[in-house]
This record gives C-alpha cells, structure tokens and sequence, in this order.
C-alpha cells in the first residue's frame, strides 16, 4: 500500500478489502477520513513500544478478526517471552553499551533515533543504551554531535539492494569516522520489522541484539 504516513484512499481501496486495519499515525488524515466513510470495517491498532502495548496491539488485531482467544492466548506469550528478553539483559554487567539507530546515512547525512521511538525502546530493552541524547523522535545529527554521541555500536535495520549500507561506506563518513564504533567496525544490522514492529517478533528482536551486544 505504501508508505504508511502518505497512503492513497484510492490505493488501499483498489484491493478490495472487507476490513482495515491502520496503525497509529498512519495517514495523511484526509485519506483517513475517506476509508472511515467507506462501507467497510475499519480498526485503528494503537502503538507503544513496550509488553503492554504489544499486548494491546494483539488483542484488538483478534477481536478484528474474531478470534479474541487465540489472540489472548498468543498475548500471554508474547508478554511472557518479552519479559524473560528483558530479565536476560537486565542481568548484563556494566558499562553499557552506547548503541546509536541510524535511520539513514543518506548523502553522508545521519538520521538517528532518538528518545520516544521504537529504537529508543529496543535499544534500552536490550541493555544499551541509546546514545543518541537529548531530544525526541528522529532527526539528523550533526558530524559534532555524533562525535559528542561516542557510539560504541551502530544499529541499523538490514535493507536489500540499492538501500543497504555497508561498514567501508559508514564508518568512512566524517560523522562516524572518529567514534568508538567506528575503532571496532561494530555495525549490527537486524530485520527492520522484527526490530522496530513491537509485535510477536519483539522478544527475538531484543535477545538477538543483547546476544550482539554482549555475546552469550
């Protein structure tokens, strides 16, 4: 369908579909308001980036669909397994590791992320921390304020083809070049709906980065 922030009503209405779901913040609200008027089923699934959100996401996606238990079942699972993700990082000795999420190293320029954001969140659910401090959401940073940032890791989402980044062209970038990431070429790349989706997968997401992060 899209980029979730710039659908067409007429795209999403082209398939046919006999329920919507929409993800928090999907848009523009003009498209929105049109597949609201549709003669259709539509059901907004709220965000957040933790167990309970998870949860949440999970039980209105089964009532959609009119399996409440086997999504109260699945639910359970999931905050079980997140749970036991966190305890296991949790459990990691200090220092932490300062993981930088970079969106983007378009045209030589970063996009990391910063506080409230799904990055932020696994990041912190694996035990590191996000070095990106000081402000919310994503945003370009700066080759000082990268510098300032002092990542010892660089987290990205694993991309195909033309959108994939490697470790020669990353850390070769003014911006990374003199960080302690850049000392140890430590670039970690994960499946980016696993990583930042917050839905079944999370748990993995979150062992898999500790797992990186720290070894074991």
């Amino acid at each position: 369908m899209g980029y979730m922030r710039a659908l067409s009503p007429e795209g999403v209405l082209s398939v046919g579909p006999s329920l919507i779901l929409s993800a928090e913040g999907a848009g523009p609200p003009e498209t929105l308001d049109v597949l609201r008027a549709a003669d259709i089923d539509f059901v907004e699934v709220t965000g957040g980036f933790d167990g309970a959100a998870i949860a949440a996401k999970i039980r209105t996606i089964g009532d959609a669909l009119g399996v409440p238990g086997k999504a109260e079942t699945l639910a359970q699972e999931v905050t079980t397994a997140l749970a036991a993700a966190k305890a296991r990082a949790d459990a990691n000795p200090d220092p932490r590791k300062r993981v930088l999420f970079v969106l983007s190293a378009a045209g030589g320029k970063l996009t990391v992320g910063g506080a409230e954001t799904g990055a932020d969140a696994v990041i912190r659910l694996a035990g590191g921390v996000n070095a990106a401090e000081g402000f919310d959401g994503y945003k370009q940073l700066t080759d000082e304020a990268a510098a300032v940032a002092a990542p010892d890791v660089i987290l990205m989402m694993e991309r195909g083809g033309d959108h994939g980044t490697t470790a020669d062209v990353l850390f070769s970038l003014p911006a990374l070049a003199i960080t302690p990431a850049a000392d140890t070429r430590t670039l970690i790349k994960i499946d980016g709906l696993k990583l930042l989706g917050f839905g079944p997968r999370t748990a993995e997401a979150v062992t898999e980065l500790n797992t990186l992060l720290y070894g074991g």
